[in-house]
């Protein structure tokens, strides 16, 4: 018996429950080989009695390990190891064991494209990527939309499966609001639903490239992208973006000398830098991809935030030959935790990314698009969406004038027409990664150089932030970079 005393701890602090503390510790005896096949345990009334435990408990754990197969009872014999389970010879372990919690027993391939940090902004300033205010989101009208989709209906059809490509409300609605707002021409068949943009990349990816094709990016550009066609073993090339966004010309070029499977881009405000695609550069990327039979995945990330004039319409609106997949997603409007987007495409693409996606995500949160759908009609996205406008642009104009007035020693850029954050050029003599962190101690979190590849580069997001703590993030700035 003292091989139970001293194996067997019982902890009735914690809120895993004893029989189940017991259960655990008897399989871990039975796995380590303290007790082999065949052995008899005690009796419960004894094993309840060695460990100070209440009989009822020590049957719950024994019916526990019988109903897992990890035990046999023998009527008028008592409780046994099954007999079934290998042989297993006892062993110590040593100090120096890896710990199996951390590193796998068995070799992982590295993916230098997936090692991409995850930013903790836990932190009151920011001078962020480019991220709405979550403060202004309609979260009030959003929880009472899912409240009512969560308790009324049919409970068999709400809280069942559903279609891949999403809520049927969901599409129906954004096919309305993207003909009105975006100039498409598209139907609820041509739209499907995913987590976002990074989850509607994956799946064109996967979908429908192949190991080698050639996908073409600007410089700079999106990380995220990026690593998204290299795990899908895609040969990426780089074509520079100017100030009219991505050089056609040379992406012109480039396909007369070899095949080209797809072509990313930005058009409205090109990552990171914030220009756009001029309009007879897109009228030739329409062109390029009809004649060379390229796909165009157009990432429309923030269309809605545009402030000097009417925004130009997307390419897939002007598309006539189904070149152009669509996507957008309302975590860059409302809030990076609502991870409702839209992939839009020919209806055979939708169809063919849709069976895809069952792969990976049978499908997307119901109630939550049939939430968003509801917002959808009833205006209050819109209404949102309007009143955020109005609001970015006066914190756009706020930092831009903050910026030249109090660092344009240190400081370049152009006041962006449209999006959510400043593209600036640090002075060279400027370490932009030691001012990161230097600001970090101080309580403001912006980007370094290294993320984005481009020397003394960074986007300075403010949409995020409200005039007084843009005043703030600059005051930080401005002293660090006196001293």
């Amino acid at each position: 018996m003292q091989i139970y005393s001293s194996s067997l701890i019982i902890d009735k602090k914690v809120p895993l429950p004893v029989y189940i503390q017991l259960a655990n510790q008897l399989m871990a005896m039975v796995k380590g080989g303290t007790l082999q096949p065949g052995h008899r345990l005690p009796s419960t009334r004894q094993l309840a009695t060695l460990l100070n435990l209440h009989r009822k408990t020590v049957i719950r754990a024994y019916d526990e390990l019988l109903a897992q197969g990890w035990l046999q009872s023998h009527a008028g014999s008592g409780t046994f190891v099954a007999g079934h389970l290998p042989v297993t010879k006892p062993r110590q372990l040593l100090n120096n064991s890896p710990d199996v919690a951390k590193v796998a027993g068995f070799s992982i391939k590295e993916a230098p494209h997936l090692q991409r940090g995850i930013v903790d902004l836990n932190i009151d300033l920011h001078l962020d990527d480019g991220f709405p205010d979550t403060r202004m989101a309609p979260v009030t009208e959003l929880s009472r939309a899912y409240r009512t989709q969560l308790l009324t209906g049919n409970p068999y059809t709400r809280l069942g499966y559903a279609d891949p490509k999403g809520s049927a409300w969901l599409r129906t609605e954004l096919a309305t609001y993207l003909n009105i707002t975006r100039g498409l021409r598209v139907t609820p068949a041509n739209i499907l639903i995913v987590r976002g943009t990074v989850m509607g990349l994956y799946l064109a990816c996967t979908g429908l490239l192949q190991a080698d094709d050639t996908v073409v990016t600007a410089e700079p550009g999106w990380a995220g992208a990026e690593a998204n066609f290299l795990q899908a073993g895609a040969n990426l090339l780089k074509v520079p973006v100017d100030e009219h966004g991505l050089d056609v010309d040379r992406l012109d070029e480039l396909c007369s000398r070899q095949t080209v499977r797809l072509v990313y881009v930005t058009s409205h405000h090109h990552y990171p830098t914030t220009v756009a695609l001029r309009p007879d550069r897109r009228v030739h990327l329409l062109e390029l991809a009809r004649k060379h039979g390229f796909i165009i995945f157009e990432d429309d990330y923030d269309y809605d935030f545009h402030y000097q004039n009417k925004p130009l319409m997307p390419l897939a609106s002007a598309d006539d030959a189904g070149m152009v997949l669509y996507c957008g997603a309302f975590s860059k409007s409302i809030s990076p935790a609502i991870r409702v987007g839209y992939l839009v495409g020919p209806e055979n693409v939708i169809e063919h990314l849709a069976q895809l996606r069952r792969t990976i995500d049978r499908q997307g949160d119901t109630m939550l698009e049939n939430a968003m759908a509801e917002l959808l009609q009833n205006g209050v996205i819109q209404r949102h969406l309007r009143k955020s406008l109005r609001v970015y642009q006066q914190r756009r104009d706020v930092f831009c004038g903050l910026l030249n007035n109090r660092l344009k020693n240190h400081v370049q850029f152009k006041v962006p027409e449209g999006g959510m954050a400043v593209w600036t050029y640090f002075d060279s003599s400027i370490d932009l990664n030691r001012l990161a962190q230097n600001a970090l101690k101080k309580g403001l979190y912006f980007q370094g150089g290294n993320s984005l590849l481009t020397p003394n580069f960074t986007r300075l997001g403010f949409a995020s932030s409200t005039p007084a703590e843009l005043e703030q993030c600059v005051d930080i700035l401005e002293k660090l970079l006196a001293k």
